[in-house]
């Protein structure tokens, strides 16, 4: 039992910090990010278009894992897939702006790669987190 509510405040604490992707790109409160460019060259930061369009993933990652972790904590079988699918559009937000990003970012990207290793190889024992006795 204490691993499904682990994993529930993993994913909605994650989910959480996904705001300051969403806040760095479309408002001026101070986020801790710089203001390099995105790892692709050019002078594109954060706050040009494209950055905003990466602003709207980090919520959707937002929305993903609060949204798993919702899920878990009640026991619906979809929370394994929904974790899935924020990781890996968490990653693509990420991973762009790498040269940009604070360094609690960078950690929760490592926590993207565990939920997706751990979704594709012990995926039985997540799946378990559900069953009545977890």
């Amino acid at each position: 039992m204490w691993l499904r509510w682990l994993m529930v405040i993993i994913l909605i604490g994650h989910g959480i910090g996904h705001a300051t992707g969403f806040l760095n790109a479309w408002t001026t409160l101070p986020t801790g990010f710089s203001s390099a460019p995105w790892i692709f060259g050019g002078d594109l930061t954060t706050t040009s278009a494209v950055g905003k369009a990466w602003g709207l993933l980090w919520l959707l990652a937002l929305i993903g894992f609060v949204g798993a972790g919702l899920g878990l904590w009640f026991r619906q079988p979809w929370w394994l897939p929904m974790a899935s699918a924020a990781a890996a559009i968490s990653l693509v937000a990420v991973v762009p702006w790498w040269n940009t990003v604070v360094m609690g970012a960078r950690v929760g990207a490592l926590v993207d790669v565990a939920i997706l290793f751990l979704a594709i190889f012990w995926k039985s024992g997540m799946e378990a987190l559900t069953a009545a006795s977890a």
